[in-house]
């Protein structure tokens, strides 16, 4: 009989590891490896934001002409804001055009969504047909409506005598009302379409299950659209309304293309204003002040709706 003799050998625990082990980084690496990811957009944002911000808030406490070099003079920008008629004129108007321009914004877009948002054939048509007027730019589609509500050229003026609603040219910018109007069916007609998107995907975010639960409960039409439809949107109206307001109290393409800040100067708005004051006047002390009370307005007022927004939400 032949025995065998088994001999056990202990594994060698100074091996090297298998090939397919990751090697962990030291934590003393990763601040630095984040900081070198964040290096380029700190360089862009520090050069191309807080440089010229920096330069801004210098040039608002000096008397600065063009042509010549700044000069200090303290506070003396903010304090002829306060008797600058042009520029209290131009807020009043400026926070008219963004309270009519949100609300008009918000009402159509509310009716086109309902048209889009429906079943039906030829939607798919209307959503493109509605948003492409926004593929446009604000200042290319401005020199558009100047030509379309011209007098003697215009097609707006030519179609309605056409159709015997006229006798003569309507003038849409000639009067402060007239050019008024003309520009919000212009903001309308341009800005609608990415409302209208925005809103509809918000509502198809809504879980269709809610309305169906409803209906089964009775719920009338105005109960769904109370208690499900607007509290689902609520995020999305917030966007919608910090961008509305944003942009309307930046608006300024559109007044420099086609009025021009007039008739009578009725329609300049606050960056209008500024622009004036700083390429025509040539007074960049002052037209740098107005710039930076603009901008501590803004985030006022984006501060203020995001505090009630949020403040809705957490009841």
């Amino acid at each position: 009989m032949v025995s065998v003799t088994t001999t056990r050998v202990e594994a060698d625990t100074s091996a090297p590891a298998p090939a397919g082990r990751k090697f962990r980084v030291p934590a003393t690496r990763r601040p630095r490896n984040g900081m070198l990811f964040v290096a380029p957009t700190a360089v862009i944002v520090v050069a191309l934001f807080l440089v010229p911000l920096a330069i801004l808030v210098y040039m608002s406490f000096t008397d600065w002409p063009l042509l010549a070099g700044p000069t200090p003079n303290g506070l003396k920008n903010y304090t002829d804001l306060l008797e600058d008629d042009q520029f209290l004129g131009a807020i009043i108007f400026t926070i008219i055009y963004t309270i009519v321009t949100t609300i008009v914004l918000f009402a159509v877009a509310f009716v086109l969504v309902a048209i889009v948002n429906s079943p039906r054939r030829g939607s798919r048509f209307y959503r493109t047909a509605f948003f492409l007027p926004y593929v446009v730019g604000t200042a290319a589609a401005s020199s558009m409506w100047w030509v379309d509500v011209h007098d003697r050229f215009g097609i707006f003026n030519q179609v309605l005598q056409a159709v015997g609603l006229t006798d003569g040219p309507v003038g849409f910018i000639e009067t402060p009302n007239k050019a008024f109007f003309t520009i919000i069916a212009l903001v309308v007609w341009k800005f609608i379409g990415f409302q209208m998107i925005v809103l509809l995907v918000g509502l198809q975010s809504i879980p269709a299950q809610l309305y169906e639960a409803a209906l089964v409960d009775g719920a009338t039409t105005w109960q769904r659209l109370r208690y499900i439809t607007i509290p689902g949107l609520r995020p999305t109206l917030a966007l919608l309304t910090v961008l509305s307001v944003t942009g309307s109290l930046l608006a300024f393409d559109q007044f420099f293309v086609l009025t021009h800040g007039g008739p009578d100067n009725s329609t300049v708005t606050v960056v209008l204003a500024l622009y004036n004051k700083a390429f025509q006047s040539f007074r960049l002390g002052n037209a740098a002040a107005e710039a930076v009370v603009l901008l501590i307005a803004l985030i006022v007022v984006n501060a203020l709706q995001l505090f009630l927004l949020r403040r809705r939400e957490t009841r």
